[in-house]
């Protein structure tokens, strides 16, 4: 019997024992009584929150700003000229000229007001958009604000807010730096007044050949160069170039004798770093001009024969997107333009941050050169035909009739003022002018025209002209042919000198 009941005691112990859970097993059941934090929402917030701070920024505000100030200063003048108008009236006839002006200026206001309509059409689909934008935001962050139940986030905003007061307590005993000046202007030559002639009219070697180019003077030419000429023409497409020809006068050039000849960019037309449209200079014995297919500037050093850029901003119009224009056509490739006056080499172009508003830069000398002090106008690039510089003021034409181009506009580096009404014509020998040169040499203004190769001089206060007693020098040198004047005019000295001590007398 005692045998039995420990078999049976054992048996049930090993029974026990079997169905004894696992420590392995062995499992636990958390309940949590929050609810479960909406990653997918806060994270359609973040977007928003991105999309409205791409498409609501200051330049938005900027682009209307620009285009109401240029109303501002273009609806007075129109007022103005049209009282002038007014009392040239002469028995219903009317000066045909200011008709010319008063027509082009009422075409360039009724663009900018087409295009602030377009703008602000735009700027209020863009706010009701954004505010609809913000009130969603605004539902879902408070949705949101009730996931923070230990105020982690409450307390970091506070902090936020105390730090920003204690920034603004520090900073706020100290004075504010007034912005620097560039340095005050000095033209030697006085105001800008007037411009004669033309004085000098020819078609060169290549009468009619190519229609697009530019030439002129070296302003700070080396030794033994101080009378050379340079020419510039768009030998393929009107639109490219790959070298630059020299001629030792002005003589020379007009009987298209070329010494010391052309000096090559490069082999292949066009190719990396030849030239890109008509716009180019001479300066210190380098040639500045827009690079093929960059928005960059070209420095060709003609004796090392040796090519260094100069990038432009990010934004920069080229490839004919940002052109010099006129009612009917645009001047292909005129995105970049170079200029040179007595202080040296500019840059004049536009921007997709500027609106298409002319912006004036000075360029640096050096290899490679520098961008240096940058402005930026009121005045729209397609509005405008050409432009040049003299004494650190930047001088815009535009296109009245086939006959007379008219200098419209000024910005004055050196004290910010721009002018809407500078009013001085050109008298024209071809319908278009492709580029135009300031020579501060002797103050002439280089033109190249459908072919045609004019001067102009350009006539500033401090000069004292000559009393007409006798009609001014014009050197019509372009109907002749090279050979019949060539013996003649390589036996004078450069009759641009004559032209210089005549106004210098």
């Amino acid at each position: 019997m005692m045998k039995r009941s420990v078999i049976v005691s054992l048996c049930a112990l090993f029974t026990l024992t079997q169905q004894a859970p696992s420590v392995d097993n062995c499992a636990c059941e958390l309940t949590h009584s929050e609810t479960v934090f909406p990653h997918d929402k806060l994270t359609k917030v973040k977007d928003s929150a991105s999309q409205c701070n791409s498409n609501i920024n200051r330049r938005k505000t900027l682009e209307l700003d620009k285009l109401l100030q240029g109303l501002e200063q273009r609806l007075p003048q129109l007022q103005k000229d049209l009282s002038q108008l007014e009392m040239e009236d002469d028995e219903d006839l009317y000066e045909v000229l200011s008709l010319y002006v008063i027509e082009n200026e009422l075409r360039e206001v009724n663009q900018l007001i087409n295009r602030l309509n377009m703008t602000t059409r735009t700027h209020q689909h863009l706010a009701n958009h954004t505010t609809k934008q913000l009130e969603e935001m605004r539902v879902e962050m408070q949705e949101l604000e009730t996931y923070d139940t230990m105020q982690v986030m409450k307390t970091q905003q506070d902090n936020q807010r105390m730090m920003k007061d204690l920034n603004q307590c520090k900073t706020g005993h100290h004075s504010i730096a007034k912005p620097t000046q560039p340095p005050p202007g000095n033209c030697p030559h006085g105001k800008f007044l007037n411009i004669t002639g033309p004085r000098v009219n020819t078609q060169g070697e290549y009468p009619g050949s190519y229609h697009y180019g530019a030439w002129g003077r070296d302003p700070k030419p080396e030794a033994g160069k101080k009378k050379w000429y340079w020419l510039v023409m768009l030998t393929s497409e009107n639109k490219f170039s790959n070298y630059v020809r020299l001629y030792s006068s002005l003589s020379a050039l007009v009987v298209g004798v070329s010494a010391p000849g052309d000096v090559q960019i490069h082999t292949s037309n066009p190719t990396t770093n030849t030239i890109q449209g008509p716009n180019v200079v001479l300066y210190g014995g380098a040639l500045y001009y827009n690079c093929y297919n960059q928005p960059a500037v070209c420095r060709f050093n003609l004796t090392a024969k040796t090519v260094s850029t100069l990038q432009l901003p990010k934004g920069t119009r080229y490839n004919s997107n940002g052109n010099f224009c006129h009612l009917d056509s645009c001047y292909l490739f005129t995105d970049l333009d170079l200029a040179t006056d007595e202080s040296g080499v500019w840059v004049i172009y536009t921007t997709t941050q500027d609106f298409g508003n002319l912006v004036l830069s000075k360029v640096e000398e050096g290899e490679p050169p520098r961008l240096g002090q940058t402005w930026r106008t009121l005045v729209y690039k397609r509005g405008v035909t050409n432009t040049f510089m003299a004494c650190g003021v930047l001088y815009a034409t535009r296109y009245v009739n086939k006959d007379v181009e008219e200098i419209f506009y000024s910005f004055d580096t050196t004290t910010g003022e721009q002018k809407f009404n500078v009013g001085i014509f050109i008298n024209k020998m071809s319908p278009n002018i492709h580029a135009l040169n300031y020579s501060p040499v002797d103050q002439m203004l280089h033109a190249y025209c459908d072919s045609n190769m004019v001067s102009y001089k350009v006539l500033f206060s401090g000069m004292a002209p000559k009393p007409l007693d006798q009609p001014p020098m014009f050197l019509d040198l372009g109907s002749g042919s090279a050979e019949d004047m060539n013996d003649t005019l390589l036996d004078m000295e450069d009759p641009w000198d004559d032209v210089n001590e005549w106004w210098k007398a």
